[in-house]
């Protein structure tokens, strides 16, 4: 048996045991293990492996930005910074036709912004816009749609857990992934207001309009928005700025580590000193944190085993050789392999996805020439990459953020929901069109910034 066949055997097998609803980390360990073990011939081999892999994976310093990053979503979810970003983007759109749907994508994004995951956003914002939105007369379909499609900001506009994950196992810098999804970010944010638009307009009867609201009220709930913009601002700035005049001799004030660190303080403190969080919600916010990361590195861990187990097979480096010898077209390879991640998208979160092709498909993408440099291939490929499988979190009939929305208003049927997310799949869909024709777009913040 080739290394290629072998490889793909165990895929399959691996496939079949995460269809059969055991988790995807299980799978990954038990292939890598079981792999490793059939090709050495001794088990002593991945023991040995899971042994030293264990303790590599878990002190590399990187990954103590993900618990961080956690932390502060978590927090901020319980300390109202969402419904404030909502009650600014309302005054201000709300007038307009459609504009409080227009005003949940805007207040996804910003939530998005300090947040970090899909699922939190649209839970989040589907409680606060929601009920608002139905209660000024939007369908149930356009309502729920907006707020499935507005919660996968949460994962594009940096800090992104998941783009963390990438960079360290693509070995880019964070920083530079975090500029590259920005544009793109802004650029789904937009999209989602502009089929808003165009839905209300052939739909007249989906929406209502808002009574205009003042300017000095409009002003106040704007300022009321400060300590989102204050803390994403530092954080982000913090890493890319010139704070030369601050810190002499450093471009960036803070490491991504330190970044992360400043954001989870920073809205801990807001929610402490404002009497927005209790101590409960506090000890409630570490518990999922540890949860969540628990989850995280264990699925880590069963990546790095299987992707020990391709290794020894040269599974990724035979097909990144085979493609470049039937000189495929590298367009051809790439859409192939974001459809794929479009198809497993549908029933897999998001950060398995990822862990699970990176070692297979970034080895290709690498040697195939779309005019870039090999950093700024594996960064475009990157943002690609985890815009299709957001796209998968929104596609019917089994993509997760529309039985989170479920899950908020049971009473809306999940066939309204289907209905009403498949304008916002088609923006998604012209964006990754976009994005492929032009890689500058993802790559200009990254080029100015660095």
């Amino acid at each position: 048996m080739t290394g290629i066949e072998l490889a793909l055997s165990a895929f399959g097998l691996m496939l079949l045991g995460i269809f059969l609803r055991v988790p995807i980390a299980i799978a990954m360990a038990m292939t890598g293990f079981f792999g490793t073990w059939f090709i050495m011939g001794t088990a002593n081999a991945p023991m040995a492996q899971l042994k030293t892999m264990s303790y590599e994976t878990f002190s590399n310093q990187g990954l103590s930005i993900v618990p961080l990053f956690l932390l502060m979503g978590q927090v901020a979810t319980r300390t109202g910074m969402s419904s404030a970003l909502f009650r600014a983007a309302s005054d201000w759109l709300g007038h307009l036709r459609g504009g409080v749907a227009m005003a949940s994508v805007g207040a996804c994004a910003g939530f998005g912004a300090i947040c970090g995951s899909s699922l939190a956003t649209a839970s989040t914002m589907g409680q606060v816009a929601l009920p608002e939105m139905r209660k000024r007369g939007y369908s149930d379909a356009l309502s729920s749609g907006v707020l499935a499609a507005g919660g996968t900001l949460g994962i594009l506009i940096p800090p992104s857990v998941i783009l963390v994950i990438y960079a360290i196992m693509a070995e880019q810098n964070i920083v530079k992934m975090f500029m590259a999804a920005l544009i793109p970010g802004l650029l789904a944010a937009l999209g989602y207001m502009i089929t808003v638009a165009l839905y209300v307009r052939l739909r007249p009867g989906s929406a209502d309009t808002a009574p205009s609201v003042p300017m000095k009220a409009r002003l106040k709930t704007l300022a009321a928005t400060w300590p989102v913009l204050a803390i994403f601002g530092l954080t982000m700035g913090g890493i890319v700025g010139d704070w030369n005049w601050v810190k002499p001799g450093a471009q960036a004030l803070f490491t991504p580590n330190e970044a992360a660190a400043f954001g989870a303080v920073a809205t801990t403190l807001y929610g402490v000193i404002g009497r927005r969080l209790s101590w409960a919600g506090l000890w409630e916010s570490i518990l999922e944190t540890a949860k969540a990361t628990a989850m995280i590195f264990l699925i880590l861990l069963g990546a790095e085993l299987f992707k020990g187990f391709l290794a020894l097979t040269r599974a990724p480096a035979l097909l990144a050789d085979w493609v470049q010898l039937a000189d495929l077209s590298p367009l051809i390879v790439l859409a192939v392999m974001l459809l794929a991640y479009l198809v497993f998208g549908c029933v897999m979160d998001s950060l398995s996805m990822i862990l699970l092709t990176v070692p297979i498909f970034l080895p290709v993408i690498e040697v195939l020439d779309f005019g870039l440099t090999p950093e700024e291939t594996a960064i475009w490929f990157g943002v690609l990459a985890l815009i299709v499988v957001e796209v998968g979190l929104i596609t019917p009939p089994v993509g997760m953020n529309l039985f989170i929305i479920n899950g908020v208003a049971p009473d809306i049927p999940i066939t309204r929901t289907y209905a009403g997310v498949a304008p916002f799949i088609a923006s998604d869909l012209v964006r990754v069109l976009l994005l492929v024709a032009f890689p500058p777009i993802t790559l200009w913040l990254v080029q100015i910034m660095f």
